[in-house]
């Protein structure tokens, strides 16, 4: 039986693109969306939760951080998964997503793109290869409609650099002014917004004559739908609790 989606944001670029991979899987499918402009494109889209009519197995949710709980508690009451791809939460709001994986399956990361989570385990090994002996600066670029810097991804990255040094290192975001010598705590975290950039993300470790750099670029948001549905099929009848890629791609 197909994996039943109801999509959140159905009508803007990532609905659509999820749709367009969707016509030609064999695997799953859009039940219906939600979105606070439905227009027709190919499924019933609702404005709200409550108008939903239809079955299904998990939400896949691309709209925005803002009325998170709607979502979770639809989820809840329905005993649905739900696969959470947008970014810009609060502490507040992951306190609730915890809460609510304690009951329902959660499936949340900063990036869907495979290549983003090879990224990440190629950083930690490069941070506790190289230690201090090498600064690391973060740069990441994204188009000129992104509401939150630096990224979600960016963040996950600096984080992933940061459990080779025991979480000891902070985030300096960007620098101004006479800021003194930089220190070896520091991980640089630079935003760049303009144009259409889907989305570029590039760790430096910069060391006494040499540099290294390991850079991931995006030229699609398809690569981040193709994520998404392949969580929503993970997350499938799975037990409650979260779940992130690296879960996903050890079961693969």
């Amino acid at each position: 039986m197909k994996t039943r989606i109801i999509l959140c944001g159905a009508c803007g670029k990532m609905g659509g693109n999820i749709l367009s991979l969707l016509a030609t899987d064999g695997e799953a499918e859009a039940v219906c969306g939600i979105d606070l402009f439905p227009k027709e494109i190919g499924i019933p889209v609702y404005k709200t939760f409550a108008e939903i009519q239809e079955e299904a197995d998990v939400i896949i949710d691309f709209s925005s951080a803002e009325n998170l709980e709607e979502r979770l508690a639809y989820a809840k009451n329905h005993s649905l998964g739900i696969v959470l791809a947008s970014t810009g939460f609060t502490s507040e709001d992951i306190a609730l997503v915890n809460e609510y994986a304690k009951s329902i399956p959660v499936f949340r990361t900063a990036n869907l793109s495979l290549g983003i989570n090879l990224m990440q385990a190629l950083v930690k090994a490069a941070a506790q290869l190289l230690g201090d002996n090498f600064d690391v600066e973060i740069i990441e670029r994204h188009h000129n409609l992104k509401k939150d810097a630096p990224s979600g991804t960016a963040l996950m990255l600096a984080d992933s650099v940061n459990e080779a040094f025991d979480e000891k290192k902070r985030i300096v975001n960007g620098r101004e002014g006479i800021v003194g010598a930089r220190t070896k705590k520091e991980i640089g975290m630079h935003a760049v917004r303009g144009g259409t950039i889907v989305g570029e993300h590039e760790v430096m470790f910069a060391g006494e004559d040499e540099v290294i750099t390991i850079t991931h670029s995006a030229s699609s948001k398809r690569v981040f739908a193709t994520g998404a549905i392949r969580a929503a099929k993970f997350l499938k009848e799975k037990e409650a609790g979260m779940y992130e890629m690296k879960d996903l791609l050890s079961e693969n």
